[in-house]
């Protein structure tokens, strides 16, 4: 057998092991499935509009507040939308949000993290004291601000400004420019350790650059760490977009989101309390699903985790 397919077989099996140990997190197991179902629930929103015969931006004042029926499954809103078809559309913009800030602040934060982690020195003690002034601002308050900026006075053309996809973008950026953090922290601290290890010190005695070093023998071993943080980040950006947007600082309309679904129904919710009722939902089940899928992946891609807290249990 050659070397070649003795580490093929290797890998299989250990991937294999990881998908063993992950199958046993019933809870994750469950999680994944129903991120699976909302996310091609979200996606198959325009045929499911087609199906029910609205789009659910078109206003029909003649039928406000409709209970749930054959032609709207979930009822209808107070200028007479369809509250499914908005529900759908909704989750299609805050998982988008959710994902794409959560993967732009993980590309972030590894960048940052394995810099300092491999370089160490003035590097490391630079970027690791920028990050600690990052985590020492207030979330929030500094989300809010940095939300309600006036995009014109940035520079940035009125055209671009005034789109309406703009809220959209804005949120993306906002949260994965604030959302690094922890990312970093984790790699940083795993280079450290990687950094001293004999197949990195062969790499450099035989000349490779900082960079083939960093790229081709660090980062594929960070894979599970960062994973893992950007797993359980997801929800968290998606609350918090939801919180903007509830503030009115998020995504604008005429672009749903949950969040947004939220502010609008918040002057109904004693008139119709399914409306604040389905956003709300949606958004407590998301939250609590990538965090389950978030504790079933690293059990099952660090099995040391699971160990650990058995031991802080006992203690």
């Amino acid at each position: 057998m050659t070397a070649l397919s003795t580490r093929q077989i290797q890998g299989e099996s250990m991937w294999a092991l990881t998908w063993r140990r992950f199958l046993k997190h019933r809870l994750a197991v469950i999680s994944l499935g129903v991120l699976a179902v909302l996310a091609v629930a979200a996606l198959a929103a325009p045929l499911t509009a087609a199906l029910l015969g609205s789009d659910g931006e078109t206003v029909d004042l003649f039928n406000r507040f409709q209970g749930p029926s054959l032609g709207h499954p979930l009822g209808t809103d107070a200028i007479g939308r369809d509250t499914l078809i908005r529900l759908l559309y909704g989750g299609r913009i805050s998982l988008f949000v959710g994902l794409t800030a959560a993967v732009a602040a993980a590309v972030i934060g590894t960048l940052i993290g394995i810099l300092a982690g491999y370089f160490g020195g003035r590097l490391d003690a630079l970027l690791m004291r920028f990050t600690d002034g990052v985590i020492a601002l207030p979330l929030l308050p500094l989300l809010i601000v940095l939300a309600a900026l006036d995009l014109n006075k940035l520079g940035l053309p009125d055209a671009v400004a005034a789109s309406e996809n703009i809220s959209l973008y804005r949120i993306v950026v906002i949260v994965a420019l604030v959302g690094w953090t922890t990312v970093a922290r984790l790699v940083r601290g795993s280079a450290l350790s990687l950094r001293e290890r004999d197949f990195v010190r062969a790499a450099e005695a035989q000349g490779a650059s900082a960079w083939r070093i960093m790229g081709v023998h660090i980062l594929p071993n960070l894979a599970s760490p960062i994973i893992v943080a950007t797993t359980l980040s997801v929800g968290n950006v998606i609350l918090l977009e939801s919180v903007l947007s509830f503030l009115g600082l998020g995504i604008q309309p005429p672009i749903p989101s949950w969040g947004n679904l939220l502010t609008n129904a918040q002057e109904l919710i004693w008139d119709a309390p399914a409306l604040a009722f389905y956003p709300g939902v949606m958004i407590f089940v998301t939250v609590i699903a990538f965090n389950f899928l978030g504790d079933g992946l690293q059990d099952a891609l660090d099995p040391r985790a699971t160990d650990r807290r058995i031991a802080g249990m006992s203690n």
